[in-house]
């Protein structure tokens, strides 16, 4: 007897299913020139066939996707077929990258973005720019006073790990050694290391930290100059203003630069925050980050030509002046882009 009423169970859970799929087909049926005529037109823009396209195909583009972007969100709350869902989500994918998606090629990008986009954001910024600039001339002149005033301030700021055989009291054939020459290439080149990571870390964090009103960002800016200042008087200390002088400007000045352009766009993202005007706090923090990203943007590719420059040009450039004038060049080069070329992208006009 218990048999019949697993027979009637299994015939019920058939007719549950037929009744799935049929209600699958005739949503599909229902809906699936639309769909085909959507894929149709995405296909053919993938494939750079726009010219194959009327004007009516265009117009109808974004009018199709949120058709098709409706049916999925009905198939998916009356749980239809798997297969249904699966092309119904590819198809609204592929759709909204060319509807909402970016406008232009990689290359147009960085034809914009090299092009007038980068600098124009960082002049947006100049206050905080110089603002930036005085706190890192404190910084450094900081950590050179306490140095001054008591040696042991020297080890606050610079780690052992990094600092290695650069303490005080030195010689300054020690120092100078790490400064010139193929005999301590390696530990040259670990230092170097180190001290980019660092300053590379710096850049972030000042930036990340601009939301909490850019005080982070303020407090950055002094202890990583300070670091400079306590190296600066360490070398001062033994006649090497010079040597040291051309051992950082080979990298440095595209590197501090960077710490530079982080900083102030870290505290402009915190001023906005703190002084909103007439926009909502979020309002006027979403309209800074957007140009602090830019800043940011070109602030990595600096630190990744500084650390080219701070890998490769000052392990094999040995001489004082080459080093000078190779970071006096780099700084005239970024002092030039930001604030000379005043090139408009095209597009921003009215950014």
């Amino acid at each position: 007897m218990a048999l019949f009423p697993a027979l009637r169970g299994g015939g019920e859970i058939e007719a549950a299913i037929e009744a799935v799929a049929l209600r699958s087909d005739r949503f599909r049926q229902e809906r699936e020139r639309d769909w085909k005529r959507l894929e149709l037109i995405v296909t053919r823009m993938e494939k750079g066939r726009i010219g194959r396209l009327s004007d009516q195909d265009l117009l109808e583009l974004p009018v199709l996707y949120r058709t098709v972007a409706s049916s999925l969100s009905v198939a998916r709350e009356t749980s239809l077929d798997a297969a249904t869902l699966a092309y119904l989500e590819s198809l609204v994918q592929r759709a909204w990258f060319l509807v909402y998606g970016p406008r232009t090629t990689l290359w147009g990008w960085l034809r914009r973005f090299f092009g007038g986009e980068w600098s124009r954001a960082v002049r947006s910024i100049w206050p905080e720019v110089l603002v930036a600039f005085a706190l890192m001339v404190a910084g450094t002149f900081v950590g050179w006073m306490l140095c001054v005033q008591d040696p042991d301030w020297y080890f606050t700021f610079v780690s052992p790990d990094l600092a290695g055989e650069r303490v005080p009291g030195a010689s300054a054939e020690a120092l100078r050694a790490g400064l010139f020459g193929k005999t301590n290439e390696d530990g040259l080149a670990i230092f170097a290391a180190s001290l980019f990571s660092h300053n590379s870390s710096v850049s972030i964090l000042c930036f990340a930290l601009g939301f909490a009103f850019g005080v982070p960002t303020l407090m950055l800016l002094v202890q990583n100059t300070a670091m400079l200042g306590a190296m600066l008087w360490l070398y001062h200390g033994q006649g090497l203003d010079y040597e040291i002088a051309g051992w950082l400007a080979i990298h440095g000045t595209t590197e501090l630069f960077a710490i530079l352009l982080a900083g102030a766009a870290g505290l402009h993202i915190g001023r906005s925050m703190a002084f909103p005007g007439t926009q909502t706090v979020l309002g006027a923090a979403a309209a800074a980050g957007q140009r602090a990203a830019v800043v940011m943007a070109g602030v990595v590719l600096m630190l990744v030509c500084a650390g080219i420059l701070e890998g490769f040009g000052r392990q094999l450039v040995d001489v004082t002046e080459t080093r000078l004038m190779i970071g006096g060049g780099m700084l005239a080069f970024w002092l030039a882009y930001f604030f000379l070329f005043r090139r408009v992208p095209p597009g921003s006009e009215h950014a």
